[in-house]
């Protein structure tokens, strides 16, 4: 069965044919491409399913495809593989289930509106499918980097693809610019990898050139590792760690890096859809896992990872309390939970944090699809206060939205619930072991949980509940199958896929298995052993205290972020229940408009660089003009006023020569006299 591995590079080859055809045939096909890129995704959930079989079966694979650099003579190799382990094989089954039923809703969200341009949409849907995928199962850090880019440059393509209005363009260009921020430390710090350990995560034959074999290299001494400036190892490694977690702050829209995606609901809402549940968003927690036995190396940047995660899941909640459009919600709800996942992979919980991005693109790329058949129904009016009374008119997306909604504020027994409860639950035992800087993000993620109840909880009820305050509201526009199939499909999984990884339940009947936990905390074969968890507990030195004893602890945790979760969402139930509900946030007065507004960070963000960045590039280009290219214009001065002089010299008249050459000889002469009478 291990043989079906050689056919992995197809997952990511087949939505890019894809994108080829579409972009050059689409205009002749059916569904102007849909179709061909539909049954491209499903060939490659079909074979990533396979090859998630293949794994869980005891076979790992890994395999060099093409070697880019790499000769008799040369002292360095960079290739091109495939890696297939745990993670990769569940992210591969992920974002190939998320993008194929993108693609179908796809076909009754933009066919259905005339919309023109569709063979570009098409191929531009295989090529960031195609990314994504390539970027998963990248068998070292290089290829990872270029795959990255690969992303972000199609998330700039779809952000912006009705390119003929005023809002897509600058959102593209806002978020290619802001990502492309963060990515020039990751650029940075893959150099900084590079040049510390040779080859290693560059690519090779064998586990311990890949990703997660280069943390065992390294602890074993087996890695070529050279420092820089002066610093330990360790200090060298929390240096590296933090230049790639530019890039990863930049993708997944964590504080600063954030301000991007609001503004990124100008394109299609499938694309939203695929950015903020498989794709884009996705990229920068995925590489922190698949990195996860190298960060593992520095507590100093897990402690960074946790804070950041546990700040902007808070940050981000604050803010989706009081927007009004249904994707600004559920786009500020994205960074937040991204926050959670990168509190979870800060605060020891790399099982939690894989388990939560699970979830979450299963519950969001629902919620975003949910949305947009709510946006169809109301001829692409976003605002939930138009809305009301849509639940009766479109039940399929009612129960569907319902069930991803309570998956998102984690009420019990929803998909949500079980992941972030064990995201809390990881960063607080870890925390109670002496790690205080862990509890200050465990107390930040755990005042989330609330205003995400509440946020999650007022849109459902502003959106589906009451009397429609609109004629539109009233009378709805129909979705056809393609928009409800997704939308049922999506909706069962977030109610039922938290089984995959029953911890809780597992501790207290022990006959059911951990079966994500103990298959991910594993390393991939060749490395035996608890990997992960040796790396965090001997190398980061994270443990884990249980004052309550283990079980007892664990039922306190869920039972406390459950109860605030429950808070927040009963709060939103008692103001925005009533048939015409008031717009409570507006009581918050000065509150609400700095919410409102983002806490003014775009601001923030434009005088930063136009108050500070533009003047000292001012100021360093006139420093160039005038002190640099000056020193170097006025040796070329002298030079050409030298040549100016010297030149006057060749007048052509033999006479002039015979004068010049007969001086000359009279110089070297009395030069010499006057020289040996010094010398005498």
């Amino acid at each position: 069965m291990a043989e079906i591995t050689q056919f992995a590079p197809a997952i990511a080859f087949l939505p890019f044919v894809s994108f080829l055809v579409a972009l050059l045939f689409g205009e002749y096909l059916p569904k102007k491409g849909a179709i061909v890129g539909t049954l491209a995704t499903a060939t490659s959930l079909l074979l990533s399913a396979v090859m998630l079989v293949t794994v869980a079966t005891g076979h790992s694979h890994h395999e060099t495809l093409y070697t880019w650099v790499g000769s008799e003579g040369v002292p360095f190799e960079l290739t091109f593989g495939v890696l297939l382990d745990p993670l990769s094989t569940l992210m591969l089954v992920i974002v190939s289930t998320i993008a194929l039923l993108v693609h179908v809703f796809s076909m009754g969200y933009m066919n259905d509106e005339g919309e023109t341009g569709l063979p570009r949409y098409y191929a531009e849907l295989g090529l960031f499918t195609a990314s994504m995928l390539a970027f998963v199962f990248s068998d070292n850090l290089l290829m990872a980097f270029m795959f990255f880019e690969l992303v972000g440059l199609c998330s700039y393509l779809l952000i912006g693809f009705w390119f003929r209005e005023a809002g897509p363009p600058s959102a593209a260009k806002k978020a290619f610019l802001v990502t492309r921020f963060g990515d020039y430390f990751f650029l940075v710090g893959v150099v900084a990898v590079f040049a510390t350990f040779g080859t290693a995560m560059f690519g090779g034959p064998g586990v311990e050139e890949s990703f997660p074999g280069i943390a065992a290299a390294a602890l074993a001494g087996n890695a070529s590792v050279t420092t820089f400036f002066g610093l330990g190892e360790q200090a060298w490694f929390t240096v590296i760690g933090l230049l790639v977690l530019g890039g990863v702050m930049g993708k997944s829209a964590q504080f600063p890096f954030h301000t991007w995606l609001p503004d990124a609901m100008e394109g299609p809402t499938p694309v939203s859809a695929l950015i903020h549940a498989a794709t884009m968003v996705a990229a920068g927690v995925y590489l922190v896992a698949r990195m996860y036995g190298f960060y593992a190396l520095s507590p100093t940047a897990l402690a960074v990872i946790a804070f950041v995660g546990g700040f902007t899941a808070l940050f981000a909640a604050t803010m989706g309390v009081v927007k009004r459009e249904i994707k600004q919600v559920l786009a500020y709800s994205t960074i937040s939970q991204y926050g959670y996942i990168m509190l979870a992979l800060g605060g020891g919980g790399y099982v939690a944090a894989v388990f939560h991005l699970t979830t979450h693109a299963v519950f969001k790329a629902l919620l975003f699809l949910g949305a947009g058949s709510v946006i169809i129904a109301m001829h692409h009016n976003e605002d939930m206060w138009d809305m009301g009374g849509l639940k009766d008119e479109m039940p399929v997306t009612y129960y569907a939205f319902l069930s991803g909604s309570l998956a998102l504020a984690g009420i019990v027994p929803f998909s949500g619930f079980w992941s972030k409860d064990e995201v809390l639950f990881e960063t607080l035992v870890h925390g109670l072991g002496e790690s205080p800087l862990l509890l200050a993000a465990y107390a930040m993620g755990l005042l989330a949980v609330f205003f995400t109840g509440f946020y999650t909880i007022r849109m459902v009820l502003l959106t589906f509940h009451g009397e429609p305050r609109t004629d539109t509201a009233a009378d709805p526009h129909g979705v056809r199958w393609n928009v409800k199939a997704p939308l049922a499909i999506l909706g069962v999984l977030a109610a039922t896929i938290g089984v995959i990884n029953l911890v809780p339940v597992h501790q207290l009947v022990p006959a059911v298995p951990e079966f994500l936990h103990d298959w991910l905390y594993h390393g991939p074969e060749g490395l035996n052993g608890d990997y992960y968890g040796t790396l965090l507990h001997d190398v980061a030195g994270y443990t884990a205290a249980y004052p309550l004893g283990e079980t007892a602890t664990m039922l306190a945790s869920a039972a406390v972020s459950l109860g605030v979760a429950l808070a927040g969402s009963g709060l939103a139930y008692v103001l925005y229940r009533g048939p015409d509900p008031d717009a409570h946030t507006d009581k918050l007065g000065s509150v609400k408009t700095l919410l409102f507004n983002n806490y003014y960070q775009d601001e923030y963000q434009v005088w930063l660089a136009e108050g500070l960045t533009l003047p000292v590039a001012n100021a360093a280009n006139r420093f160039d003009g005038t002190i640099i290219d000056g020193a170097v214009d006025m040796v070329s001065r002298v030079s050409l006023l030298s040549g100016d002089r010297l030149r006057r010299v060749q007048t052509g008249v033999v006479s002039n020569y015979a004068a010049l050459l007969t001086l000359g000889l009279v110089l070297l002469l009395v030069g010499f006299g006057v020289m040996q009478g010094w010398f005498a």
